[in-house]
């Protein structure tokens, strides 16, 4: 770890003492989001340290131009920008005339910033002494409402503790926002209108070249002890910038505090010309509600995914706050209410990588959603990559492929391709394989099969004509090989024969043509649909099958193990316990050429395979691949600590397993990277979930039944989770001396505990010895 300062506590995230180098990590941390906007723990009041501000609003992006000195055909002419949204959470705090500012102020004491995961709040609490020796107390509480999507409250309060003092709190709004991240430092928005009513303020932009048009909206209340103040605000507008100004004398001891409910209505849900119409409908329900039902009915919204999501672990508060933290800031990113939104790498926590969609949605989070919610959530990430096969093909047609073949970008915010590092952009082809998977998986596990005659099946076709074609015959090994890629080990960059790659390719093929044959057999009306449009023949399908069945694998005969490409066993296979810890993370203490020449892994690459297809291998296989190729894995990929937790304990290591589950668990509260102020690893985070699941609790399904193969630290007393398996919730609890599983909704089910058939019943606890 490379931080130490968070505190442990089962549910919230608390910092005690104010240190302004850990802003920026804290920034993050603390982040809060609804699944439409987030926001990072950025103070309400003006600060002058280092911080890094971000306020996002989901599925609005700006395609940054593509930077680089040279051009290829097929390049990304843009990398999609999570953009910096206008600024409504601002309220400048003025006391006596002196700005209230954490960087400036003489003293802050007794500071407690907590984000509460239970219940969906943020709060901080401090006594600052300013400049002009005025001594207040402050507290705030803010959250952005899960019932009412478009709007975020905020309650500050503050109280003079050594003398009467003249208070000013002037919310504001500001459209005048820059990325921390941009190529060319463009201006991403324009603002159209700024206008005021009574307490109300609001800010019209669009988005340069995405047009996006937003309104950003506040209203605001003031109280004194309590009692509302009834004063008209003094307004100060500007061409980006309106705020309202509060100023009230307070008597020492006496409470100033103010309530601001802001937010933003977009033209992806409203008319463009009634965006501010709509703010105002959201405004008079939220100020209707008011703060405290609003914090109540968030409670409620937080208590009622909880009930479903949450893993408990007893007599180790580290990894407990870990887990909830993961499941607190993935319900925060993604609840599934929006079939057009999909799942960032940084959620709403910070703006580096770009895009929305990832291969991690499909190879990491669907399983996390289809667990702890409706089947539904995980079939519309699904449906989200069917929605954009055009521009797959597209993607596909731009780099030479023909006839329908699909390749999934990398990368994307609409379906474009928009990663603008070649040897990604070009190379990253497994990304295919975890779309082909994830749909296999979704049935697997659902028992669900009607998406793919309905969708799925042309989305298999396409990714199986994509690897038919990117697959070449070498008379030299009389085999076909995939060459010049890049595997999930992005330390390796234009290697040929990736195993994990090709084991994908041959993979996909071979399930697209069991699939064909299935829909052809069962679902005749639509795979005449599908045929008419997409045109196969019998003979294109015979040569895919020559490429399955031909594909060559490198493996080395000396240490009877896959290799992870040509020529891995040419380098100086030194280990990562060789590696000197002053030289880590070696992605920023290493040249990119020195990195390329080594022997490091940064993330799962051939075990990435076994995790996926572990059925298909030997325990003792895995067992050969584990041990050579864990020892040099740096895990400097957010993705790597979960698949490996997940195998150790599949090989009963438990303490090595252990000790991965907290690496990923806590990537990012102990900042293992030295990363975290960047923003959150949100989509690893599934892996968390994974690892205990699937890790310690041994979750798979095996001949169509739900199978588990329990096993549990020693550092832990007892751990619980529920699933949500074909619409029947199962609840497991394991311990040190028990093994207990309960069915709390739907009928009779087999089960499988440690490869031995189980009833469960409704409502009556089974345990299992």
């Amino acid at each position: 770890m490379n931080q130490d300062y968070i505190i442990p506590n089962n549910w919230s995230i608390i910092e005690e003492g104010f240190d302004a180098s850990q802003v920026k990590s804290s920034e993050s941390l603390f982040s809060i989001g609804n699944g439409a906007m987030g926001q990072r723990a950025n103070f309400e009041e003006q600060y002058s340290g280092d911080t890094f501000q971000g306020s996002y609003i989901a599925g609005v992006y700006y395609p940054d131009k593509t930077r680089v000195g040279w051009w290829k055909n097929g390049y990304p002419e843009y990398f999609a920008k999570v953009l910096n949204a206008p600024n409504w959470i601002g309220i400048n705090v003025t006391i006596n005339g002196e700005p209230l500012d954490l960087n400036t102020c003489k003293t802050v004491e007794g500071f407690k910033r907590e984000l509460n995961m239970k219940e969906g709040w943020l709060s901080r609490h401090f006594i600052a002494t300013l400049p002009n020796n005025v001594q207040v107390e402050v507290s705030v509480k803010r959250f952005l409402s899960l019932v009412l999507d478009e709007v975020g409250a905020i309650h500050y309060q503050v109280k003079p503790l050594n003398t009467d003092a003249e208070i000013e709190f002037q919310p504001y709004l500001d459209s005048g926002i820059t990325n921390e991240d941009s190529n060319w430092d463009d201006q991403f928005w324009d603002t159209t209108n700024i206008s005021f009513e009574d307490n109300q303020a609001f800010i019209e932009s669009k988005t340069m070249k995405t047009d996006f048009h937003t309104c950003t909206f506040m209203e605001s209340k003031v109280f004194s002890s309590g009692d509302p103040i009834f004063s008209a605000p003094k307004v100060k507008k500007e061409s980006n910038y309106i705020a309202l100004s509060y100023v009230n004398q307070i008597k020492k001891g006496e409470t100033y505090s103010i309530q601001k409910f802001g937010g933003y209505t977009v033209d992806r849900n409203h008319d463009k010309t009634k965006l501010v119409d709509a703010a105002k409908v959201v405004l008079k329900t939220a100020i209707t509600k008011g703060f405290d039902q609003l914090l109540e009915d968030q409670n409620q919204a937080w208590a009622n995914i909880w009930e479903m999501a949450d893993i408990t672990i007893e007599g180790d508060t580290k990894a407990q706050q870990g887990i909830r933290f993961n499941i607190f800031q993935l319900n925060q990113t993604y609840l599934g209410k929006d079939s057009r939104l999909n799942i960032g790498p940084k959620g709403f926590t910070g703006e580096k990588y770009g895009g929305s969609t990832y291969w991690d949605t499909e190879a990491y989070c669907i399983p996390f959603y289809m667990a702890t919610k409706d089947q539904n959530v995980a079939r519309a990430l699904l449906e989200y990559r069917y929605n954009h096969l055009e521009k797959a093909i597209e993607n596909a047609e731009k780099l030479g492929f023909k006839n329908g073949a699909a390749l999934y970008p990398m990368v994307t915010m609409n379906g474009e391709e928009c990663h603008n590092e070649w040897e990604i952009t070009f190379e990253e082809i497994h990304r295919n394989g975890a779309i082909a998977f994830a749909i296999y998986n979704y049935h697997r596990y659902t028992g669900d099969y009607s998406y793919i005659p309905e969708k799925g099946l042309e989305v298999l076709i396409a990714i199986a004509r994509f690897w038919h074609q990117r697959a070449n015959f070498s008379t030299d090994k009389n085999k076909y090989v995939i060459l010049g890629v890049t595997g999930p080990n992005e330390y390796e960059n234009n290697i040929n024969n990736n195993w994990y790659t090709n084991y994908l390719a041959k993979w996909c093929i071979n399930y697209a043509i069991e699939n064909i044959n299935k829909v052809a057999a069962e679902y005749a009306t639509d795979y005449t649909k599908i045929m008419n449009k997409i045109k196969l023949s019998e003979a294109e399908i015979k040569e895919w099958k020559a490429v399955a069945d031909n594909m060559y694998f490198p493996y080395s005969e000396k240490h009877q193990v896959y290799l992870q490409q040509d020529g891995f066993l040419d380098k100086e296979l030194i280990t990562v316990a060789n590696l000197p810890k002053s030289e880590r993370p070696i992605n920023q203490k290493w040249s990119w050429d020195r990195i390329l020449r080594s022997p490091y892994i940064k993330q799962a690459d051939v075990l990435q395979g076994f995790y996926f297809f572990e059925d298909q291998f030997t325990e003792e296989e895995l067992e050969q691949h584990f041990d050579f190729y864990e020892p040099f894995t740096v895990h400097e990929s957010s993705l790597s600590p979960c698949v490996h937790s997940i195998q150790a304990a599949k090989l009963n290591r438990m303490d090595q397993a252990y000790t991965f589950y907290l690496r990923t668990s806590r990537l990012d509260l102990d900042d293992y990277n030295h990363e975290v102020h960047e923003g959150l690893h949100i989509t690893s985070m599934a892996g968390t979930w994974m690892s205990i699941v699937e890790g310690f609790g041994g979750m798979r399904i095996i001949d169509n039944k739900l199978s588990f193969t329990p096993k549990i630290p020693k550092q832990w007393k007892a751990y619980s989770f529920k699933i949500n398996f074909r619409n029947q919730i199962i609840k497991i609890n394991v311990s040190q001396q028990q093994l207990n599983f309960e069915l709390l909704t739907g009928n009779d089910l087999e089960i499988l505990v440690n490869n031995k058939p189980v009833v469960l019943k409704n409502k009556i606890l089974k345990s299992v010895s």
